[in-house]
């Protein structure tokens, strides 16, 4: 049985991941901030709440996660949050900057920090088939100026270097560390903007002429989890309809 943590799981771009993976055999934790079970999981889905920028809910899942599995073999971060209120950069507050960093930038490095110790624990330990990954989801945004955004920018931005630093950490302990960049995703944080994406798209935006789906990032996910990109540790894999290409 593989064991796999997916944050922010709830709805959009991580339900769509932990809802793949839980197709094709993996023993899926659902994960998001409500206390409560959101309504359309289904009864043998199992879900845990964690709002990540939090330490001792971070603990409390993998405390969880060892209770109940006594494996974890992929931690999929992918929690995460827009502004709650788009604004011009030189009118970002500090309270919007901490709020985003602290969940997406410090909420992320903390979790994948606690989940690699408990997975190199799991291998000393002589867990069976150990062969664990972990996967960052982060953003074209990490390379895209956006003003009226400017603290998501620079949160997605940092992820680069955390899987950077977690891949050159791990990748001799045989834990690889990918990260995955969502390009435009159809999904509620997009749906404000949607009119606005749609027209670029329409107009030439993208190679790939559509928006995405959380199933896009989702097959990218489970190609990592497969095992057969474990030689390219610390790569990027852009899941953005070919925007990365930057052609004119």
């Amino acid at each position: 049985m593989k064991i796999a943590l997916v944050t922010g799981s709830s709805r959009g771009i991580g339900r769509g991941i932990a809802d793949l993976l839980r197709e094709k055999g993996w023993t899926v934790l659902y994960s998001g901030t409500r206390k409560e079970r959101p309504k359309d999981l289904l009864s043998d889905c199992d879900y845990f709440p964690c709002d990540i920028s939090k330490a001792e809910e971070r603990q409390a899942a993998m405390e969880y996660v060892k209770a109940r599995y006594g494996r974890l073999d992929l931690l999929v971060n992918n929690a995460g949050v827009a502004p709650l209120e788009r604004r011009d950069l030189l009118e970002m507050t500090e309270e919007s900057f901490d709020r985003v960093i602290g969940i997406n930038l410090k909420g992320t490095l903390f979790m994948t920090q606690l989940a690699a110790k408990e997975m190199l624990r799991e291998r000393d330990a002589g867990v069976p088939d150990c062969q664990p990954r972990i996967v960052i989801i982060g953003s074209m945004s990490a390379y895209t100026s956006s003003t009226s955004r400017g603290e998501y920018c620079v949160s997605k931005a940092g992820l680069g270097m955390v899987t950077k630093l977690f891949a050159d950490r791990l990748a001799g302990e045989g834990i690889p560390v990918f990260e995955i960049r969502p390009g435009i995703i159809d999904t509620d944080m997009t749906k404000v903007v949607h009119e606005k994406y749609e027209r670029l798209i329409d107009s030439g935006l993208l190679p790939v002429k559509r928006f995405g789906q959380p199933r896009d990032v989702a097959n990218m996910v489970l190609a990592c989890a497969s095992g057969l990109l474990d030689y390219s540790a610390g790569q990027v894999l852009n899941a953005d309809g070919g925007f990365a290409l930057q052609r004119l």
